[in-house]
């Protein structure tokens, strides 16, 4: 198994809708982190919007391309990117582990159907 196949998910896995929404839940928590990052840690507004707007459009992005299996490289970029924003606002390094850890704990679940059901191989 090639480690590219260790970080995504069998095309016909039905986890693959709960990643999707996690990711589109990130798109709108990172761009509502913005007015958070400009009016709670005083952070620049140019600042805070490229921060946020990068970060919502990894995730939206991620999204994107979970249908064709080069999504989840740049989810798993997403949740690292989540937490990180806790270094421009400290509210982002609870909302990016809660974030990870709702993308793991799908993303796991996905696995274990795929190892209890071979026909979504």
């Amino acid at each position: 198994m090639r480690v590219s196949s260790l970080a995504r998910l069998a095309p016909g896995n039905p986890m693959r809708t709960p990643l999707a929404a996690t990711l589109i839940s990130e798109v709108v928590v990172f761009g509502l982190a913005i007015p958070g990052m400009i009016l709670v840690s005083a952070v620049p507004a140019g600042t805070a919007a490229l921060l946020g707007g990068l970060c919502a459009l990894l995730a939206l992005v991620a999204a994107a391309g979970l249908r064709r299996g080069w999504g989840y490289p740049v989810a798993w970029l997403t949740q690292v990117a989540g937490i990180a924003l806790g270094l421009a606002t400290p509210m982002m390094y609870l909302v990016g582990v809660i974030f990870a850890v709702i993308w793991v704990a799908s993303f796991v679940m996905g696995r274990r159907l795929e190892k209890r059901s071979p026909d979504t191989h």
